[in-house]
């Protein structure tokens, strides 16, 4: 099996990726949800959140009930327009901290 990702630094990242993460750290729901495509997928402390709808309930929640900071740990450019981003989150809860992935085809510009 070939291993097709490419590894990014934060500062390589497309713009729409940047804006999520920017809006998902400002805990800013609507600029989020923008940045995300239909089929977007976040991966959180092993549960798995499918489309927008989905990961606007995560979102949600995850910004009522926590207090967080998150710090980028890493990225790979997967496919044609297609990201995973990793980032490690702290979390003033007794579960945290634990770490997540987002991936989305950002097609967006």
């Amino acid at each position: 099996m070939t291993d097709d990702t490419t590894p990014f630094d934060a500062t390589d990242l497309p713009g729409v990726v940047k804006r999520y993460l920017k809006a998902h750290n400002e805990h800013d729901l609507p600029a989020a949800s923008a940045a995300l495509t239909p089929d977007a997928t976040v991966i959180d402390d092993g549960r798995t959140y499918e489309g927008i709808p989905a990961i606007e309930r995560w979102l949600d929640r995850a910004t009522s009930e926590y207090t967080y900071t998150t710090t980028f740990i890493g990225a790979e450019h997967d496919g044609p327009d297609h990201y995973t981003v990793t980032q490690r989150l702290e979390v003033t809860s007794p579960a945290a901290p634990s770490t997540f992935a987002i991936a989305s085809p950002w097609t967006r510009a």
